[in-house]
């Protein structure tokens, strides 16, 4: 006797050709990485495309909306995976580096700042590695890492949507970058105080 599928289950896929089935929370992080250039098409365009600012922003903002929806899906329906995991974090990694590139491009980000953020991220991808070839663990995502993933969405987006007039020595969108390296050191030294010992030398074993 065939057992029933959960409605949350049935759900979270989209039936696809010959029964094939597509997981929805990685569907979203495909899309994510695919509007990836697309913004910084835009944004780097800017100067010769009308509302071009307003464009890559509404793309951007869509593809930041993603990366929360993904992973709520995913636990509300039961359906993480490994691959889900990868996907999520590479998704991450790929929308905001790109952005940043390409708003470094355009002068509208300190290339430092994109610096301590990207090499944050290459930072503990490496100690993600090696806690699991140690541990054989996982390391989760912590809420450092939550609030880092959104000062840096919210200091993109306000790149993109410069107000013309600054707030004393720099823009809004510049305190607001200001803020989200903050939190992403502060999420770095966070992963690397509980992690870290991973990557003390072990001595081998008999």
């Amino acid at each position: 006797m065939a057992l029933a599928v959960p409605a949350s289950r049935r759900a979270s896929t989209i039936l696809l050709d010959e029964g094939n089935r597509v997981n929805v929370p990685n569907l979203l992080a495909y899309i994510r990485i695919g509007l990836t250039p697309v913004v910084m098409f835009f944004v780097i365009l800017a100067d010769d495309i009308d509302n071009a600012w307003v464009i890559a922003a509404v793309l951007f903002t869509i593809a930041a909306l993603t990366d929360f929806a993904d992973g709520y899906l995913a636990r509300r329906w039961h359906i993480t995976t490994t691959l889900g995991a990868f996907l999520d974090s590479v998704a991450d990694k790929v929308l905001v580096t790109g952005s940043l590139l390409a708003l470094i491009e355009v002068g509208r980000v300190w290339a430092w700042a994109a610096f301590i953020i990207i090499g944050r991220e290459l930072a503990v991808m490496g100690l993600r590695s090696v806690v699991a070839l140690e541990d054989h663990s996982k390391v989760p995502p912590s809420q450092w890492g939550k609030w880092k993933a959104a000062t840096q969405f919210v200091a993109i987006g306000l790149a993109m949507v410069r107000l013309p007039d600054p707030w004393g020595p720099f823009y809004l969108d510049q305190w607001m970058m200001l803020v989200a390296v903050a939190v992403t050191l502060i999420s770095a030294w966070d992963y690397f105080k509980r992690y870290g010992s991973s990557l003390r030398s072990k001595p081998a074993t008999a």
